[in-house]
C-alpha cells in the first residue's frame, strides 16, 4: 500500500502533470488609467470567445509596462489576447463596426485591416516556465 501512494503521490506528478508559469509583461501602455487585461486561449475554437478563455488575469495599468503571471498551466500550446481596460468598465469598447476602442494585442500576430490574427498566427509553444513580452 505504501508504494502505491508513493507512486500516486511523488512519481505520478513528475510524469505529464508538470505545471507552468508564464510570464507576461506589457509594453506600451500608455496611461495609469484603468486595467491591462490578459486572456489565455488554448485552441482555435476558443480564440477570442468570452466564453471559452482559459485563464485571464488583469493589473492595474501603468504609463509604460506591467507584469503579470499566470501559473499552472500544463505543456501545450497557447494564444494571448490583451487589452488596456482605460476606463475599468470590464469590457473591451469597440465602435459601431466592432473595431476596438481601447489598445489590443496578441502574443505573436498582429491585428489586420478587417479583423483580428488567428490562433495559429498568435499561438507558441510552452512546455516549462516561460516568458513573453507583448507590445500594445
Amino acid at each position: 500500500m505504501k508504494q502505491i501512494l508513493f507512486i500516486f503521490f511523488v512519481i505520478f506528478p513528475l510524469i505529464g502533470f508538470s505545471q507552468n508559469t508564464l510570464s507576461i509583461r506589457v509594453n506600451n501602455v500608455e496611461s495609469a488609467k484603468g486595467k491591462v487585461n490578459v486572456a489565455v486561449y488554448d485552441s482555435d475554437e476558443a480564440f477570442l470567445s468570452f466564453d471559452h478563455v482559459l485563464k485571464s488575469d488583469s493589473v492595474a495599468a501603468h504609463k509604460g509596462s506591467v507584469e503579470l503571471n499566470i501559473s499552472d498551466l500544463p505543456e501545450g500550446e497557447y494564444a494571448l489576447a490583451v487589452f488596456h481596460d482605460e476606463n475599468d468598465n470590464g469590457k473591451l469598447d469597440t465602435n459601431w463596426l466592432g473595431i476596438p476602442k481601447e489598445k489590443v494585442a496578441f502574443s505573436k500576430g498582429k491585428m489586420k485591416t478587417f479583423g483580428p490574427p488567428k490562433f495559429k498566427e498568435c499561438a507558441f509553444t510552452m512546455n516549462s516556465d516561460h516568458e513573453i513580452h507583448i507590445d500594445l
